[in-house]
């Protein structure tokens, strides 16, 4: 049961990271092709490299080509009906923001199933959470969000995080990923609502200089 629970999880997260790239495409006027291409790098592209990190090959979405079909269509799916969201931006920015709060977990999740101990499950649920974002980003040609003044990264490590411990101090694996979840989005949501962001380097001394 509780893995089922992991899977619809993880799933659900594919779906809504395959819906923020389509929303990208959709915000370039890309045809179809590009919808499904931004669609599907976003949803699998976290995934792949944590594979690829863990030494997991073939990757999960070889190995079950479900994954990719999934992205496919509902980037294909978008394509139809975009136009129809007044506000792409801001659909595609808590789509996001839910799409990171789920792959920090289950990227977590995932790791820790295949042996990974509890500081490189973080880092690898991170990693799930934010490359394809990252890749999504650089294709369609804007500022990846990693590199804004924003509050991203730190949200999917402290849902990681808090997974992690909670698995650490016995609390039961539906539990974990729950708390996980909800620690990554209402950071990330406070972040967007009230554009929180950490503190920046400030040269003291004056100039630009290295």
């Amino acid at each position: 049961m509780l893995d089922s629970i992991a899977q619809f999880l993880d799933w659900f997260g594919l779906c809504v990271f395959a819906l923020t790239g389509a929303l990208v495409a959709s915000r370039k006027q890309m045809d179809i092709v590009g919808f499904a291409l931004l669609g599907s790098v976003t949803g699998i592209g976290g995934g792949t490299i944590r594979d690829l990190l863990m030494g997991a090959l073939p990757v999960f979405w070889v190995q079950k080509p479900a994954y990719l079909l999934t992205c496919v269509l509902v980037s294909c799916a978008a394509f139809f009906v975009a136009h129809l969201v007044q506000s792409r931006q801001r659909l595609l920015i808590w789509a996001d923001a839910v799409g990171l709060a789920l792959f920090s977990v289950t990227g977590a999740d995932i790791a820790q199933a295949h042996g990974a101990g509890s500081v490189i499950a973080i880092a690898l649920g991170v990693a799930t959470a934010t490359f394809g974002g990252i890749i999504r980003d650089i294709l369609g040609g804007d500022v990846p969000v990693i590199l804004r003044r924003e509050i991203y990264v730190t949200a999917a490590l402290l849902g990681s995080s808090v997974f992690a411990l909670c698995l650490h101090l016995g609390l039961a694996k539906n539990p974990s990923l729950a708390a996980g979840f909800m620690a990554a989005l209402a950071l990330r949501a406070a972040a967007i609502s009230f554009d929180l962001s950490l503190p920046i380097f400030v040269n003291s001394g004056g100039n630009n200089n290295p």
